[in-house]
C-alpha cells in the first residue's frame, strides 16, 4: 500500500502505511486509549524495545499492515490489518481488525468511520472472504459504531492471557 486519501465530512485524511518514525505517535493513541492504558499501553521509556519489536515484526509480515491516518502530515489514527487464511467457510481468509484508535481531540470527525469502510473496500484485494473485529466488552460505543457500518455481534471471544518468553 502507498496511501489513500479518505474523504472526511470537513476534511481529507491520508492514511498510508505507518513507519518507524509514527511509532512515538501511535504508541500515544493506545496510552490515550482509558482500556488500553489499563492492560499496560501507557507509553512507558521501559517498554519502548517491546515496541520497537513488535513494530520490526508487523512491518516484515506481508500478512500485516500497521496503517496511520494523518492530517496535514500529523497522526491522528491508527489500525493493525491482518489476513488470516483459513480452512473453515470453505478456506475463506478473513481480514481481522485490530487495535483502532482515534486521537481523542479528533474522534467524531468521520476518521474511524472512513478507515474502516477503506478497509473492508481491500478486503476482496487481500483474498479475504469477511471482514471481522473483536472489541472490548466495555466498549459499548465502539459496539454501536461497527454496527452502524455493518457488522453484526455474530460471536462471542474469549482470552486467556499466557504470558510471554520474550
Amino acid at each position: 500500500m502507498t496511501s489513500a486519501l479518505l474523504e472526511l465530512p470537513t476534511t481529507t485524511c491520508t492514511l498510508r502505511r505507518a513507519r518507524a518514525d509514527d511509532l512515538d505517535a501511535i504508541i500515544g493513541l493506545l496510552a490515550d486509549d482509558a482500556i488500553s492504558a489499563a492492560r499496560g499501553d501507557i507509553g512507558g521509556d521501559a517498554d519502548r524495545a517491546a515496541y520497537e519489536r513488535a513494530f520490526v515484526a508487523i512491518d516484515a509480515d506481508s500478512a500485516q499492515q500497521l496503517l496511520v491516518a494523518t492530517i496535514d502530515d500529523v497522526v491522528v489514527a491508527t489500525m493493525q490489518l491482518t489476513v488470516i487464511p483459513g480452512l473453515a467457510r470453505v478456506g475463506a481468509s478473513r481480514l481481522q481488525i485490530e487495535a483502532v484508535r482515534v486521537r481523542s481531540d479528533h474522534r467524531n470527525l468521520g476518521i474511524g468511520a472512513a478507515m474502516i469502510r477503506w478497509a473492508v473496500q481491500q478486503a476482496p484485494a487481500l483474498g479475504a472472504a469477511l471482514v471481522q473485529l473483536t472489541s472490548d466488552a466495555a466498549r459499548v460505543d465502539a459496539h454501536r459504531f461497527y454496527e452502524r457500518l455493518g457488522f453484526a455481534a455474530s460471536h462471542v471471544g474469549f482470552k486467556l492471557a499466557v504470558g510471554t518468553s520474550r
